[in-house]
């Protein structure tokens, strides 16, 4: 009997070491902490090293050991393991006490797993509760303890724990609920965090903020039993609410921006590379001009629509016979309301002389004032019970929960603003339409539009270098043409009047089309052609005289980049958007800096940087005096006001404007350039110039002296060139 009993002991004894080695030899081989990489965020920098945007699969922020607060390191040892020091990786009394529960109740009453044993769960990937996955858990938890220190353990396991809210580790966590980095964490912060990692969902702040609460403080109690903080401090903390980073309904500075971005490294790196290997991509968008330019676009283009007209409610939630209007409560009104917020509110009541409108948890009245803009004579002809609005807030009172607020509505017209650097060719701000949420199409670098008189100026350019001056005349005559289709085309001018004899420079800074038509006839629509070219312009073009009118297309950047030329003085720096990338170890992986070729010589460049000086102080942007500052540009419109354009430079910065519907139909009725595009670029030089010294233009200056008649370009902006100066780029052939 005691032989039986010997052999199927050691039987058994031989099955378990063999199920052993079979787990052992079938585990993920573990090397060294150092060759771990778990997913991490791809950061996208602003030009002052901001972060504007992100790529990750998982939100998750690596950070060093010296880098996690004491208190948090200790929190989370308190809550999840409090003999995280005192075994080596399996704590043996935790799994006799668990296993006796769980036999003694016949199901999984309790568990037992340490740090070490939660990370190890972390690099086997699984999750589901079998006894399988805890004996390879165990395993791995011993291999981890032999080979790392206990301090290189904790800190992959704050990098790695899930956090909620789409957070993984403790600086993402830090970052998502209180918006600060970790060293900026207080006791109570701390606690917090070291509470989610045992059920994210269930102890979330956001969704759960009293389960939340109550497990703060139980995590700040436990470490006052394991005597890591006194008493008293965890009292103070325990005192303190759970304050959170507010939610904002549209965090993102430049969404079309960073999505361009994604476009570009998508197109030279791996999907891993992007999502998962954390890239530092350096950019060159300034956040300033960058919010000047979302507010800019979005404002003009709301006064555009209002000047149209009041086209009625978004819906009316009383269409539906369940609706009510107390129960109502809109998704918008999940964000938190903040002064300048344009959000949807529901009409409550609406009478001759005001209407009630609830906002969320405010309450505001909308009376006369605040609806002229439609022309209504009372808020009852115009709004009802039940209809669902936008509303711009214009003051919060916190006290009586009572906004003041103006009726809004939002535009169908789209727009779009680039600014680049004329020196360097740096994408300094970028907005690609009103919204990006309702539509991601960019429509500064996607949109080819026609361009309308902004290509007038290259036909001048083309006839400078023909010889001819500004001050050349030409005959402002009816005139006809044939088109190149075989039609007879017979070109007008804007205000439908001829003014005979004309110089070059009155023609450009009035914009006439058939002073422009005739330059163009005389100098050869080829040669318009190989000059729109040099410029950058890139889209077909057809060698017919409507060309020199604008019967061609660009984006705004291509036009925006080809104004460089006259503030630089002949020269474009071509535009670009990433100056560096790094991987997550900061090794460079790629460096643009700028290039720059030369298109004009200076000379001829100069002329025309006076005559587009000149439409801003006597013609078609007359408005654009109002900055009191050396600018010139260019208004531009398309027949039928089909596209509205706007593109003007200082000295250091170009800026070109568009205002259009996706679809090619009309603005409406004298929706020209000055009117629809102009507005929108003053409003956002008014805003980036407030408070910066006026720049003067380039000139150039002979150098005779030194023996030479070659001019010579003279100017602040040039100490940032890396000037490469080519030929000038042959037309292709359309």
């Amino acid at each position: 009997m005691i032989y039986v009993v010997l052999v199927l002991t050691v039987a058994a004894a031989a099955a378990l070491l063999g199920t052993l080695l079979g787990y052992e030899y079938n585990l993920p081989r573990i090397q060294s902490l150092e060759d771990y990489r778990p997913d991490v965020i791809t950061d996208v920098y602003s030009d002052d090293n901001k972060v504007i945007g992100e790529f990750a699969v998982e939100r998750r922020i690596i950070v060093p050991s010296e880098e996690i607060p004491r208190y948090l390191q200790l929190a989370i040892i308190a809550a999840e393991d409090d003999q995280f020091y005192h075994h080596g990786g399996v704590n043996y009394l935790s799994v006799l006490r668990a296993a006796y529960r769980n036999l003694t109740s016949m199901r999984k009453a309790e568990g037992f797993s340490t740090i070490t044993m939660q990370l190890a769960r972390m690099l086997l990937g699984a999750y589901e509760k079998t006894y399988d996955r805890k004996i390879k858990e165990l395993l791995i938890a011993r291999k981890i303890e032999r080979q790392y220190t206990k301090q290189q353990i904790l800190t992959l396991y704050c990098n790695q724990h899930y956090m909620g809210q789409g957070a993984y580790g403790v600086a993402a966590a830090a970052d998502t609920y209180f918006g600060k980095p970790l060293k900026d964490l207080t006791l109570e912060e701390c606690a917090l965090i070291a509470a989610l990692p045992r059920n994210p969902g269930l102890y979330s702040p956001r969704l759960h903020p009293q389960a939340a609460l109550a497990r703060r403080n139980y995590v700040l109690d436990r470490m006052v039993e394991e005597r890591m903080i006194p008493a008293r401090l965890a009292a103070e903390a325990k005192t303190r609410p759970i304050i959170l980073k507010p939610r904002s309904r549209n965090t993102d500075i430049a969404p079309y921006f960073v999505e361009w971005v994604r476009q570009s490294l998508a197109a030279r790196y791996s999907t891993d590379d992007i999502w998962r290997k954390g890239l530092r991509v350096y950019t060159t968008l300034n956040i300033r001009l960058q919010q000047a330019a979302n507010r800019a676009l979005r404002d003009g283009l709301m006064r555009y629509d209002k000047r149209h007209g009041w086209r009625g409610p978004a819906d009316n939630i009383l269409k539906s016979p369940t609706a009510s209007l107390a129960d109502y409560q809109h998704p918008d009104w999940r964000f938190p309301i903040h002064e300048g917020d344009i959000v949807v509110g529901l009409v409550e009541s609406s009478g001759d002389r005001d209407a009630d409108v609830r906002i969320g948890k405010y309450r505001a009245r909308i009376g006369s004032k605040e609806i002229a803009w439609t022309r209504a004579q009372s808020p009852a002809q115009i709004l009802k019970p039940g209809d669902i609005a936008h509303f711009r807030i214009l003051s919060l009172d916190e006290l009586r929960m009572t906004a003041a607020a103006g009726l809004e509505q939002m535009p169908k017209a789209q727009g779009a603003l680039v600014a680049v650097e004329n020196a360097t060719g740096e994408i300094k701000a970028m907005v690609g339409g009103f919204d990006f949420e309702s539509s991601e199409f960019n429509r500064a670098t996607q949109a080819l539009r026609q361009v309308g008189s902004t290509f007038k100026p290259f036909v001048y350019t083309v006839a400078l270098e023909h010889g001819m001056d500004l001050d050349s005349t030409v005959m402002d005559a009816p005139i006809g043409l044939w088109d190149g289709l075989g039609r007879l085309w017979e070109p007008t001018n804007y205000d439908g009047e001829f003014k005979g004899l004309v110089t070059l420079r009155q023609a450009l800074v009035e914009s006439r089309n058939v002073p422009t038509v005739k330059t163009a006839e005389a100098v050869g629509i080829n040669e318009v052609v190989v000059m729109a070219r040099r410029f950058g312009l890139s889209a077909r073009m057809d060698p017919y005289l409507p060309l020199a009118l604008g019967a061609c297309e660009a984006t705004p950047l291509e036009i925006a980049s080809a104004f460089t030329v006259f503030p630089n003085l002949g020269f474009r720096a071509k535009p670009y958007f990433i100056r560096r990338i790094e991987d997550y170890g900061r090794v460079k992986r790629e460096e643009n800096l700028p290039v720059v070729e030369k298109v004009l010589d200076p000379g001829i460049a100069e002329q025309m940087l006076r005559a587009l000086q000149g439409v801003v102080e006597q013609g078609t942007a007359k408005a654009a005096r109002s900055l009191r500052r050396p600018v010139g540009g260019k208004t531009g419109t398309t027949n039928d006001f089909t596209d509205a354009w706007f593109v003007g430079f200082t000295p250091s910065l170009t800026v070109a404007v568009w205002v259009g519907f996706d679809a090619k139909v009309t603005l409406g009725s004298k929706e020209a350039g000055a009117v629809a595009a102009l507005p929108i670029w003053i409003d956002y030089m008014q805003e980036i110039l407030k408070e910066t010294p006026v720049e003067n233009f380039a000139v150039v200056e002979s150098t005779e002296e030194a023996g030479t008649d070659s001019p010579e370009i003279t100017f602040s902006q040039r100490r940032k060139l890396f000037v490469e100066e080519l030929p000038a780029p042959p037309a292709p052939k359309n």
